[in-house]
């Protein structure tokens, strides 16, 4: 196959890898050039902005983890608030208290333990103390000694609160330097409010801990070198160090000690209150222990500690000594750049060039494909198309499997191609695989009718004689064939872009009519059909949005009382106008385009709907598609279940002739008897298997097809068949409901057969109200009209 524009395509990528080639050598010239002090600065600069990166980033993340412990201290202090009110109300125990501390530390795991501090008078006449801490997996809760009000740390705490109160400064916590707790024997940073009650009075404090191996692991993320440490130092110049952990404790020690011989809290500017968003400014010095150098950046963190790192600037300075072989590097490094974009580009090209092929040709058959043909077609005024469907395909792929399925056509294109080559009349012609189980042949040229039909009748003979085997099997295949060509029967041409629709169409009409080929004919007026079929499509998609599906209620009378008790639910598509469009108009559309479920659930919640406030029995019509459809059941139940209308909703069982799977039937129809609906088999007298449905359905009523009774009154071989169907129906304990009772002496013999309910236009047609008061009427010519009026639904 001829590609097109397919040297163009290499010449144009051919000249773009030249300049690549040109660019990458000029840019090794200039790279070589460049001086290597100017490098060497380059690569210091972008080191230091990495390290300060790094150092703001994990900065910001302590800063984080501070604000995470004031928020958790606030919650501790509100939840001591709250159980001081309980406990004036009467409402709360100590016992609930420890409860309360033990929930709040399970909630915040960074915290190791935490303790609320009442003053003499806010709870009892006595100090109350309770502290929580972990102790392993578990969570430990002890009640303190009224005497801590008088101890030491606890005076201190109270007084910087209160100072920071007084003075007017917005930081409510204080955060404790490291220290030693004797309870939990390990060293711990405290983070401490104060609790006030409703009036603002302070009732007392609480505090949070925060363990010294949980602050080293939090600053020890830290990693730019090998050889970099972080640190924190506390209010009182306390270390807490990543160094805490390194293997050369001789070493670390000396670090440890010169960090805090350097007084770094006197350097920095603290952050004055609670946590802002305003972070101080970031410092930066050089620190000398043992002859080496260290690199130090540190911050004030905004609970009024310092975090530092320090790097190394031995390995600071590592990254840069390279840079004096820079020039041989960058040389080798571009070279390698430019044979891999060589390689991809060449690789590029041999992708293109099979792209274009796959563009045009079938990755099965090697043949060329519906795009292909769309080409072909409009490159030639003349010319005539055969389309090739292979007949039961489907049945062969189900029978046995896709690899049978893709044997079959392969071996039928390969015998076709073969059979029009030996044609001198079909060489000019192509062979297509177009998308399923079909194949075109197309010849250039003007072709009459005989010649057509003369080409269709030796391929549907030689298809018939190919002979494809399959595990031991001996497979024989037919075609339908769909011949369409440029020049009509009339004399007129056809559009060579209507070919295709148009050989489309003539198959589909070969296929209804089960003739082995057909011509495409415009006076069968096929295009107008279709046009039709999309116009009403479109109009039935429109009607769905803007809900202009109706249901209509045709009154379902009680024949010995004479009152209605019933409706049957029928479709209706409105007009612009309002005005009712018969179902006749769109059902079979609906069907067509998929759009037949959405229909059915429609009706089916407006119904429910509409029938939720009143009394009345009503019925649904299922056709045997919505019987099988397992997601129409689900919704069918979900609505039942929801509107609780189920006793009162019956079940119209249509075109029951073609349920062959009874099971998925069944089971809907006892699903839904369950919930206390009741089933209809409508129709019934027309069909040789009624009565089989009736035993294996478990039907409630049975509907006499109105063939039977129109004709009561005038045709007594409909009134005999009609007395047995109700005497069988009484023997069964069915109700029995007569449709279309189109006038008076119709209903007489109706009555007189004992027919318990009657539907028909001289009892009301659908309407899209009740219908509640009878006017019994004849209409004798309705019979027809109220025929074109029901529906499926």
């Amino acid at each position: 196959m001829k590609l097109p524009a397919n040297m163009p395509t290499q010449r144009l990528i051919m000249v773009v890898l030249s300049l690549l080639v040109v660019l990458f050598i000029i840019g090794m010239l200039l790279m070589s050039r460049l001086n290597l002090d100017f490098a060497q600065q380059a690569m210091s600069d972008l080191r230091q902005r990495q390290i300060i990166d790094t150092f703001e980033a994990n900065l910001d993340r302590i800063n984080a983890h501070h604000q995470k412990m004031e928020q958790n201290t606030v919650g501790l202090a509100r939840t001591g608030e709250l159980f001081h009110r309980l406990r004036q109300q009467g409402n709360a125990s100590a016992s609930r208290l420890e409860s309360m501390l033990r929930d709040g530390l399970d909630d915040f795991p960074d915290a190791h333990g935490s303790g609320v501090w009442y003053e003499p008078g806010a709870l009892a006449d006595q100090p109350v103390g309770v502290i929580a801490y972990r102790q392993g997996s578990e969570i430990i809760t002890t009640r303190a000694s009224a005497e801590f009000v008088n101890r030491a740390w606890y005076r201190r705490l109270v007084d910087n609160l209160d100072n920071a109160r007084v003075t007017g400064q917005a930081r409510r916590f204080y955060w404790t330097a490291a220290y030693f707790k004797r309870r939990i024997d390990d060293v711990v940073i405290s983070l401490s409010t104060t609790m006030r009650d409703a009036s603002g009075r302070s009732i007392g404090i609480v505090s949070t801990d925060w363990r010294a191996d949980d602050v080293i692991r939090l600053i020890s993320g830290v990693d730019i070198t090998p050889g970099t440490f972080s640190f924190l130092l506390d209010s009182e110049n306390r270390n807490l160090s990543s160094l805490a952990r390194a293997d050369d404790v001789e070493h670390a020690q000396q670090l440890m000690t010169a960090i805090s011989d350097a007084q770094l809290q006197q350097l920095v500017p603290q952050a004055v209150g609670r946590l802002s968003s305003v972070t101080p400014p970031r410092e930066q010095r050089t620190l000398e222990v043992g002859g080496e150098e260290f690199a130090l950046f540190y911050s004030a963190t905004q609970a009024g500690m310092v975090f530092g790192i320090g790097v190394p600037q031995a390995e600071i300075d590592a990254v840069l000594l390279p840079m004096r072989a820079s020039n041989l590097r960058i040389v080798a490094l571009i070279g390698s750049i430019l044979v891999v974009l060589s390689a991809l580009i060449l690789y590029m090209i041999a992708g293109t060039l099979r792209r274009l092929r796959n563009l045009y040709t079938d990755p099965l058959t090697q043949l060329p494909n519906r795009e292909r043909l769309l080409v072909d077609l409009r490159s030639r005024p003349a010319a005539s198309l055969v389309l090739l469907n292979i007949d039961g395909f489907k049945q062969i792929n189900d029978f046995y499997g896709h690899q049978c399925g893709d044997h079959v056509i392969v071996t039928l294109s390969t015998q076709l191609q073969a059979y029009l080559q030996a044609r001198p009349l079909s060489r000019s012609g192509r062979l297509y695989r177009m998308p399923g189980d079909e194949l075109a042949i197309w010849r250039p040229g003007q072709a009459d009718e005989a010649a057509l039909v003369s080409l269709a009748s030796d391929l549907q003979a030689f298809v018939s004689s190919v002979r494809t085997q399959w595990e031991d099997h001996d497979i024989t295949l037919h075609v339908s064939m769909g011949l369409a060509s440029t020049r009509l029967r009339n004399g007129e041409k056809l559009d060579p872009e209507h070919l295709l629709p148009s050989a489309n169409i003539a198959l589909e009409h070969a296929r209804v009519a089960q003739a082995g080929y057909m011509l495409y004919d415009p006076a069968d007026r096929a295009r107008e059909n279709y046009e039709h079929n999309l116009i009403w499509a479109n109009k039935l998609k429109l009607a769905l949005e803007e809900n202009r599906l109706v249901p209509f209620f045709q009154p379902i009378m009680h024949v010995e009382s004479g009152r209605i008790e019933k409706y049957e639910c029928l479709v209706r598509m409105l007009d612009h106008q309002g005005e009712p469009i018969s179902p006749a108009m769109f059902l079979p559309i609906a069907r067509k385009i998929r759009l037949y479920r959405s229909v059915t659930r429609r009706m089916i919640d407006m119904s429910l709907q509409w029938f939720a406030n009143n009394n009345y029995e009503f019925s649904l019509n299922l056709s045997s598609e919505d019987l099988l459809d397992p997601e129409l059941h689900e919704f069918i139940v979900e609505r039942l279940q929801k509107r609780s209308l189920a006793e009162r909703v019956i079940f119209e069982v249509l075109e029951s002739e073609s349920i062959e799977n009874y099971e998925p039937v069944r089971l809907f129809i006892d699903r839904v008897k369950a919930l206390g609906c009741r089933i209809a088999i409508d129709d019934f007298g027309t069909g040789y298997s009624n009565f089989e449905h009736l035993l294996r359905l478990n039907v409630d009523l049975i509907k006499i097809d109105g063939s039977l009774i129109r004709q009561l009154d005038t045709d007594t071989n409909a009134m005999t068949l009609t007395r047995g169907i109700v005497q069988f129906a009484k023997e069964l304990g069915l109700k029995t409901v007569a449709e279309f009772v189109h006038s008076q002496a119709v209903l007489a013999q109706v009555r007189a057969l004992g027919i318990d309910f009657a539907q028909g236009a001289c009892i009301g047609m659908p309407a899209n109200a009740l219908i509640t008061d009878i006017v019994l009427a004849d209409k004798t010519s309705a019979g027809g009209e109220e025929r074109n009026a029901r529906s499926d639904l």
